[in-house]
């Protein structure tokens, strides 16, 4: 664990119009320093202005650090590469929403309550089959998470939230996989309870009435590790809005939705579809991946190295580096041999010995490796966020319920600039 750092300071000071403002300096835990301006409206009248809230700490966490500059990414302290091999989803499940690792009794008291909640209202049939056949999945999931809230209507006690939690997770398998049969038009499959998490979702996609699905091991544990790699990544877009939506008291199965349906946007949890679809693109173009590369370069040119590089981490990505391994278990175990992930290697290949790239930081990131393995896994391309969101479910409620818990908690309410028109009168419709 790295040790954290003490600032120079414990306050800032801003002047602003003849006026000097004292401001609070916060440290975190590991060091994170930030300039507590909560009072700057009021003592100033000033407001900051942040496009993207990217210099912005919206919420003190106690869940997930990161260090982009050194690549390090922690659940509740602990390092990802260390959960990745040693643990499994639903105990990093458990750590996230309780902040403490499982006694052994806790976790499989845990597992069970998972798997006996893994079925859907019978219901739920009906509402799926009100949605298009070619809808993509991502909207009829935030749908039906949001539509659990009119199944599940208790009070919001202790008891009921928990209860919550538990179907959360253990019926979104259960849902995901529903809307990939829906649109596909084949008939859903119950859950297996005597099957792990990531299994009985594998099954559920790809069993039939007509015929089983066995699944293999390594396949399960290379979902499962994806999973534990998404489950939680700071206050990222969809992890914002889950927090946003909740601090109107709006309940845990609408906040969710929420957080579903940004997720589902192309600059967040779209983006290892648009490693597939780069890859689909350099083989329609005759499979000639420095030339790819050299267009990549070229300011001139739009096309994109998409998996590559990320806003957060400056120098890796330390989900890459687990996934890597996973992802050649994956292409080995299947003894997968297609132009597509040909094309992927390669260009991984150039790109990390290419003196631009490494220049500009454009090392493989996890979407580039995850959507090669979901490919090699037969698992369709709209169906890649569906597999962010099961991923980050129990990053999602251990955010709620921290920011439900915490009494500083206000609703959200940024401010803006406004930049319209002054005052004027109103013209009749006759004078216009």
């Amino acid at each position: 664990m790295s040790s954290p750092t003490t600032p120079a300071a414990t306050t800032a000071t801003l002047d602003y119009n003849g006026k000097s403002l004292s401001l609070p300096v916060i440290t975190g835990s590991e060091g994170e320093v930030g300039i507590d301006i909560s009072q700057l409206r009021a003592k100033t009248g000033a407001i900051t202005v942040d496009p993207g809230f990217g210099n912005t700490g919206a919420c003190r966490s106690s869940i997930t650090f990161i260090d982009g500059e050194r690549g390090i990414l922690q659940y509740r302290g602990y390092p990802i590469e260390e959960l990745a091999e040693k643990s499994s989803f639903l105990e990093v499940a458990w750590l996230l929403i309780n902040g403490e690792l499982p006694s052994a009794k806790q976790l499989t008291e845990f597992e069970q309550l998972i798997s006996i909640h893994t079925m859907v209202h019978q219901d739920f049939n009906r509402f799926f089959e009100g949605f298009p056949k070619d809808a993509h999945p991502m909207p009829v999931c935030a749908a039906a998470v949001g539509a659990l809230a009119t199944f599940y209507q208790q009070p919001e006690t202790e008891q009921n939230l928990r209860e919550s939690v538990i179907r959360l997770i253990a019926k979104m398998p259960t849902i995901a996989s529903y809307s990939y049969k829906h649109s596909i038009g084949q008939p859903s499959m119950y859950p297996q309870n005597k099957l792990d998490y990531s299994s009985n979702f594998l099954h559920m996609m790809f069993a039939t009435p007509c015929e089983d699905y066995v699944v293999n091991p390594v396949l399960a544990k290379a979902v499962d590790m994806l999973l534990i790699l998404h489950a939680d990544h700071e206050q990222n877009c969809s992890t914002s809005t889950v927090r946003v939506v909740g601090s109107s008291r709006a309940n845990l199965f609408a906040s969710i939705s929420a957080g579903i349906s940004a997720l589902w946007g192309p600059l967040h949890g779209g983006a290892n579809q648009q490693v597939i679809e780069m890859l689909d693109a350099i083989e329609a173009e005759g499979g000639d991946v420095q030339k790819f590369v050299n267009k990549a370069k070229d300011k001139k040119d739009n096309s994109r190295l998409m998996g590559f590089g990320h806003r957060v981490y400056k120098n890796f990505d330390p989900r890459a580096v687990i996934l890597k391994k996973s992802c050649m278990d994956v292409l080995n175990t299947l003894g997968i041999k297609s132009r597509q992930l040909d094309i992927a290697m390669q260009l991984e290949d150039i790109a990390l010995k290419d003196d631009y790239f490494i220049s500009h930081k454009l090392y493989p990131n996890v979407d580039f490796y995850s959507g090669i393995i979901y490919k090699a896994l037969n698992i369709p391309v709209n169906m890649f966020t569906v597999m962010f969101t099961l991923g980050r479910m129990p990053g999602w409620i251990a955010q709620w319920l921290e920011m439900h818990k915490d009494p500083d908690t206000r609703i959200v309410r940024p401010r803006q600039i406004y930049t319209g028109a002054t005052k004027r009168p109103y013209i009749p419709m006759n004078q216009r």
